[in-house]
């Protein structure tokens, strides 16, 4: 195939004004009011509750001894049924009034972390619901679900006991 050199010319002259355009668009003014909204607002998240696990797991992954996050009363009863089960330490909530942060403590035995494997189940655009009698078990008992039910939350042993269905937020084991 033969290339013409005055049309590679042309090509490398009609690039040219693109990456212009992409350093302009970076800098335009919708984008810097984004950059202003986006600092005014704090981060944007749409699932806190999957940020919080994620935030746990990676921090357990790189043996972190605590980890930080924005505070909500749902995050407190989640570590706190957490830390009922013994997967954390310790459950805090700490800073400002304006700006409540949650401190979480891992639990680590002999160097590994005690949370193998933590997961969303119910999120945002598909939300899981289960009866009482029908909340199975996690690992074969050695596991947990934490299910949100009109009594608060709970783990899924403790929901089967007391005859409560609801909807099953994370598994850990």
């Amino acid at each position: 195939m033969l290339i013409d050199a005055g049309s590679a010319v042309e090509r490398v002259f009609s690039c040219a004004p693109l990456v212009h355009v992409a350093f302009v668009s970076e800098n335009s003014p919708v984008k810097v009011k984004f950059r202003v909204l986006e600092k005014q607002a704090g981060s944007m998240i749409t699932d806190p509750i999957s940020d919080m696990l994620t935030r746990i797991r990676n921090a357990s992954k790189v043996m972190k001894p605590e980890v930080a996050m924005p505070y909500s009363k749902m995050k407190f009863a989640l570590a706190k049924v957490l830390q009922n089960s013994g997967y954390l330490l310790a459950v805090e909530r700490t800073g400002e009034e304006n700006r409540p942060e949650l401190r979480l403590e891992l639990k680590y035995e002999n160097g590994i972390s005690a949370i193998e494997h933590l997961r969303r189940i119910s999120t945002p655009g598909r939300r899981i619901y289960a009866k009482a009698d029908e909340l199975g078990r996690v690992r074969s008992g050695v596991g947990i679900s934490v299910v949100s039910t009109p009594n608060g939350l709970m783990t899924n042993i403790e929901a089967r006991k007391r005859r409560l269905g609801g909807e099953i937020i994370c598994e850990v084991y």
